[in-house]
Order: structure tokens, then sequence, then C-alpha cells
């Protein structure tokens, strides 16, 4: 097994499903197939920014060839993470030694490569940009609900040169289900401005704590990703109704109504029936997991 980095652009004409699924062309089979049960970084450019950045880590579960386009095959990946922040590649000299040579010029045959093999010193040097760096995390108005406040991972990941030991641990951290619970809501409720999609309503108690919670679309136990794709930000009483099916999502964001709810519950949603998402089209609700809500939950 080994780590490596998969090229990721929004809206390519890939099959791509941020966290679960990764399409790509059979020359780099090979490669792909050397990380199964390992992890993968995401990586390409993100709308409105000039670089190319690291934007989250999954590990690879299996490899499966596209039935439907010959050539092609699919990388199906689970426990995925969203990084803290955007780690940009080049950023203190680079973190690829094969991409970013020493004089800092750009191997241009490499930067080509959809699917590149890591070293495992790269691969950690990477999550840890992306997941400890408290100073460029945004501020924190929710009381911390995991034993580390700031969420960061071991502090043995500042160490400039990790051990196998030091390893397992941040490997242990990043499957720790508290900790995923506390990133993921942290990072819908810093997108959504810690503001109900469906209502407008940013309640924040007198400690500070936002009332807005951080619902998947597809849940965890269905194999639902970490992805913010496939989160939203929701008020409780407007979460119970999402997780139940009595309210749902087209692919425009326009809010369903369950005919099996026994009162209107427009009054409490905004008035044109859209729910409010990011701007940045990479962060907002992705159709496949809006389609698998309305498909397996949804009561029409």
């Amino acid at each position: 097994m080994v780590q490596a980095i998969f090229h990721h652009k929004t809206g390519s004409d890939y099959d791509d499903v941020a966290g679960q699924q990764y399409h790509f062309p059979k020359r780099y089979l090979s490669r792909v197939e050397k990380t199964l049960g390992d992890w993968i970084i995401y990586y390409g450019p993100t709308p409105g920014k000039a670089s190319r950045y690291y934007s989250g880590i999954a590990r690879v579960s299996s490899v499966r060839p596209d039935t439907a386009k010959p050539g092609h095959h699919y990388a199906y990946l689970r426990d995925y993470l969203d990084f803290d922040r955007l780690v940009d590649y080049a950023e203190n000299g680079g973190y690829e030694r094969k991409l970013v040579r020493a004089d800092g010029t750009i191997n241009g045959g490499t930067a080509q490569n959809a699917v590149r093999l890591l070293q495992s010193s790269e691969f950690y040097a990477i999550v840890m940009a992306g997941l400890s760096a408290p100073e460029e995390w945004p501020a924190r108005e929710d009381a911390p609900t995991y034993d580390e406040a700031r969420l960061e991972l071991d502090d043995t990941a500042q160490k400039p040169f990790l051990g196998q030991d030091d390893e397992r641990r941040i490997v242990s951290q990043l499957l720790n289900r508290p900790f995923r619970d506390a990133k993921f809501r942290q990072n819908i409720r810093t997108i959504y401005d810690r503001t109900c999609a469906f209502t407008g309503l940013r309640l924040i108690n007198g400690h500070g704590r936002p009332e807005v919670e951080a619902a998947h679309i597809v849940p965890v136990d269905k194999d639902g990703s970490d992805s913010v794709r496939n989160g939203i930000a929701l008020s409780g009483t407007v979460h119970w109704m999402f997780d139940r099916g009595l309210l749902s999502l087209t692919d425009d964001y326009t809010i369903l109504a369950s005919r099996h709810l026994n009162y209107d519950v427009s009054h409490l949603l905004h008035r044109d029936m859209k729910a409010k998402v990011p701007a940045e089209p990479h962060l907002r609700p992705h159709p496949h997991c809006l389609g698998w809500h309305r498909e397996n939950v949804f009561k029409q």
C-alpha cells in the first residue's frame, strides 16, 4: 500500500463525487491499485484562486471498471475528511519533491499526472499542514465537544521527522469518530456562517455556541462521507424533519416538503423555498448526495 495524490476539479467531465468515488482513465490504474486500503489526498484548483491546493483526505476501499465507459475505472473511497484550510502546493518550498524542484520551479511532467504516488513523509507533512495549523483556523464560536479544545492532531505531528508509532497515532486519530464529527461540524458551521440554510436563522447562545447543526445528507451509517459536499447547516427542528424525510432538496436547492407533514411549515422556511447554500460551487451539496436523499429518505 502507498499514499497518493488524486487530482480533482469541480465541474470536470469525470464522474467524481468528492469523498465517495474517483473516476479516472486506465493509464492510472496501476498507480491507483497500489493505494488500495491506504490514504489519498485530494489536490487541484479552487474556483476564484490562482494556485493549486491540497484540500482533504480519504482512503481507497476498492477499484472497479466503469462498465459504461470503456477504458475508465472508479476508485471508491471512505473516511473522507476536509482539511481545515486549503494547503497551497508550493508553500514552504513545496511538499512533493518530484513536483516542486529545489529551486522552486515546477516539474511540468509531474504536474500533468492526475495520480501521483507519495513518499510517506510527504503525505504526513501535507496532513499536518491541513489539519493542525490552529493559527489559520477561523474563530470558534462553538464550545468544543472533543477532548482537545482546538481539535488538533497529536502533538507528535509537530516533530520534523515522524516514526512509525507517531504515524499510527495520527492515523488512529483520523479514524476517531468523535474527532471526525467535531471536524465536520466545525467545517459546516464555518462555510454556512452558522446560519440555517432552510430558515435563515442564526442563533448564538450566551456562551457563544450556535444553535445550527451540521447535517449529513447521506448518513454516515449509510456510507455517507464527511465531505462538506455531503453536509448542510440546519436548525434543530429542520434537521429532525430532514433526517426523517419530511423535507428534502432538489438539485437547484429548492426545498421540498413532504405530503406526510400534518402541518404547514412554509412559514418557518425561506419565502422563496430556496435553501441558501455557499456561493462557491465546490462547497455546495453535491447532486449525487441530494439525489440519494430524495430517493432513499424523502417521503413524497
